[in-house]
């Protein structure tokens, strides 16, 4: 039996976009686990979150570390505090919005692994100047098998109270 030992200092570096409200940095990229994996955190601020969209390969696995999210995966609305996780697999669609008073992080991990430095990157400077073009949106998406479907979650006002 061959066991790996990997030691990777987190680097500094995060990825910031501010038309969604996120700050990421990715811990383990896809090199590292033959691109089985890959493992992301993320910071979002307060009201914020992507697009609604669906991955053609990749499940998305979210464990939240702090803060409170509402999410949609598949048109069921699901409240998750620090400590729960949520599962979007392939071919679902889903979107969360950040409904803390303060930033709410996460863990995000995505099998098959996504080269998520480039997607982010490039996802960054489309939204560089607020709001993409939704040609442009869907010509990013469709580099990356990824279907942008509709808008960023809001938290209805009568689950604000819920969600507390």
């Amino acid at each position: 039996m061959q066991s790996d030992l990997l030691y990777k200092k987190t680097s500094d570096e995060s990825i910031s976009i501010p038309a969604i409200g996120v700050d990421l940095e990715v811990h383990i990229a896809p090199v590292t686990t033959d691109t089985r994996a890959t493992l992301i955190e993320t910071t979002d601020a307060p009201g914020f979150g992507p697009p609604q969209h669906r991955h053609k390969r990749e499940t998305e696995v979210f464990h939240i570390t702090q803060g409170r999210y509402l999410f949609e995966v598949d048109g069921e609305l699901i409240v998750a505090h620090a400590g729960d996780t949520v599962i979007a697999h392939a071919g679902s669609t889903h979107r969360f919005t950040s409904i803390d008073t303060d930033p709410s992080r996460m863990l995000v991990l995505i099998m098959p692994g996504l080269d998520a430095t480039t997607f982010f990157s490039e996802l960054r400077d489309l939204m560089a100047k607020g709001k993409p073009d939704p040609a442009a949106l869907q010509a990013l998406g469709d580099r990356w098998d990824i279907e942008f479907l509709g808008p960023p979650l809001t938290c209805p006002a009568e689950l604000e109270e819920i969600a507390r």
